[in-house]
């Protein structure tokens, strides 16, 4: 099996430790250790007598009853907990999935989320999330016609990276009723749950349909990336069992401290999540200013969950090559479209640091000194 390179992780790689100015960042604001343990009364005391032997392969017991928390019908033994989101993506898609199936996915989206399947033998029909007045859109009746009789899993992501595009419930039930119909797996990546801009909560795919995995992580929008700490949800036990013994070959288990902070911080969530959309809201306010001031420069569609947003940026130019001469010249650090595999002139955006004003002005600084406005 040999899997292309991580093309948004190859770029991080280089440049997301040396870059002054981050403006392209996924993940929520971030704290320290300390920080978090003051959410809860004697946590310091505990979180020093955490035990640092082998934790149980599917997640400690009480971290997957606070995950189950957020769903209505999950319960603890239908949780697997991994090692981020990267693990549970490339396990489920490694022993799902054959050689010969067929799977439909969200287009764009983050890489692994197509790319694993394609490396396993798998033909993929792209279901594209298209622009549109309203920012933009996704069509239905497009992802039914995709269905092939090798069909085997509809992979989705909502609120959508690197577009900010957010599923309505129609459009979430629409989604189970076809894969209902196909007798087909709904892979549905939620890593942005909670940050919906709306306000409205939707229901999570493996709350609704038996054969949906849900997959979450505590690195967006609760900004812990650093915990490495993520799982997936499902009632399908077949899909859990092999998902379960998929872990056997790669982490096994998961940190015992990182087990313990995260549980700390989903006992807290709300809270943690509300002050993340007070940066994220703010910064969006100051992100509706800027591209207001340059309507020819942009095209501005403004986000509806997560993060993140995808922009048209009117240049002759590649923006592949203008992202790499602001990081180079400015030290500013976009995504360019390349990166998320379409020749498109847009670039990705990070809402979610408090970093973010001062980063977007650094941009500003640039495109004016290249007499681009």
């Amino acid at each position: 099996m040999k899997v292309n390179d991580f093309k948004s992780e190859v770029f991080f790689e280089k440049h997301e430790f040396s870059a002054p100015y981050l403006l392209s960042l996924s993940d929520a604001e971030s704290m320290n250790i300390g920080e978090l343990l003051d959410y809860e009364p004697g946590a310091r005391e505990f979180f020093f007598n955490t035990w640092l032997g082998y934790t149980e392969v599917p997640g400690s017991p009480e971290l997957r009853a606070e995950i189950s928390k957020l769903y209505k019908t999950i319960g603890t033994n239908q949780i697997i907990v991994h090692a981020g989101a990267e693990e549970p993506i490339f396990n489920f898609m490694r022993v799902m999935l054959e050689k010969g199936d067929h799977m439909v996915a969200m287009f764009p989206a983050y890489q692994s989320l197509y790319d694993v399947a394609a490396a396993v033998g798998c033909d993929i029909t792209r279901w594209e999330i298209k622009p549109s007045q309203d920012g933009w859109m996704v069509d239905l009746d497009e992802l039914e016609k995709a269905i092939k009789p090798n069909t085997k899993v509809i992979c989705v992501n909502s609120p959508n990276n690197p577009t900010g595009y957010l599923f309505s419930e129609y459009e979430i039930h629409r989604i189970i009723e076809i894969a209902k119909k196909n007798d087909l797996y709904v892979f549905s990546d939620e890593v942005y749950h909670g940050l919906e801009l709306d306000g409205v909560k939707r229901p999570l795919f493996a709350d609704l349909y038996d054969k949906a995995v849900s997959l979450n992580v505590m690195s967006k929008a609760y900004g812990f990336a650093g915990l490495r700490i993520g799982w997936i949800a499902t009632k399908d036990g077949y899909a859990y069992d092999k998902v379960t013994k998929a872990k056997h070959y790669t982490t096994v288990c998961n940190s015992a401290p990182s087990e313990f902070l995260a549980t700390i911080a989903l006992k807290h969530g709300e809270q943690i999540i509300e002050k993340n959309m007070k940066i994220l809201r703010n910064n969006l306010v100051i992100a509706d200013r800027f591209f207001a001031k340059y309507p020819k420069l942009f095209e501005y569609k403004r986000p509806k969950g997560g993060t993140i947003g995808f922009f048209r940026m009117n240049i002759e130019q590649s923006i592949d090559d203008f992202c790499v001469q602001l990081i180079n010249e400015k030290g500013v650090l976009l995504l360019s479209a390349c990166i998320f595999d379409t020749e498109e002139q847009y670039f990705r955006m990070g809402f979610g640091r408090k970093s973010f004003k001062e980063c977007l002005g650094k941009f500003e600084e640039y495109i004016i000194e290249k007499k681009l406005v």
